[in-house]
């Protein structure tokens, strides 16, 4: 448990480098609510996601910095470093959620 709130647990842990705040990932990943119900998977659309570190909600942020490529790590991510109370429209308010991460690769900086 992290300091602001984070649980996660290391599935695997990686053997490269981890990201900085304006690196931009490739992972894949599976979201679920506390009940299973799962709202999002790139698995399932069978292609990773890319996006900047420090453009995702703040409990992704905070994880990733700590990965390294490779890794595959479980996240708890606790409403206010997520959502919040307004959700989303797959996500309703105040929920904890839980994902599935697995941190393929660090791309080049974003553009600023």
């Amino acid at each position: 448990v992290t300091e602001s709130g984070l649980q996660y647990q290391i599935v695997k842990e990686g053997t490269g480098k981890s990201p900085a705040a304006d690196d931009v990932v490739k992972v894949h990943y599976k979201g679920t609510l506390i009940d299973g119900t799962e709202f999002d998977s790139s698995y399932k659309r069978n292609q990773p996601a890319e996006f900047p570190v420090g453009g995702v909600i703040a409990g992704w942020t905070e994880a990733l910095k700590m990965m390294k490529v490779g890794a595959t790590w479980k996240l708890f991510i606790p409403s206010e470093l997520a959502y919040g109370a307004s959700g989303r429209p797959s996500i309703p308010g105040n929920s904890v959620l839980i994902f599935d991460v697995e941190l393929l690769e660090i791309k080049d900086k974003a553009k600023k």
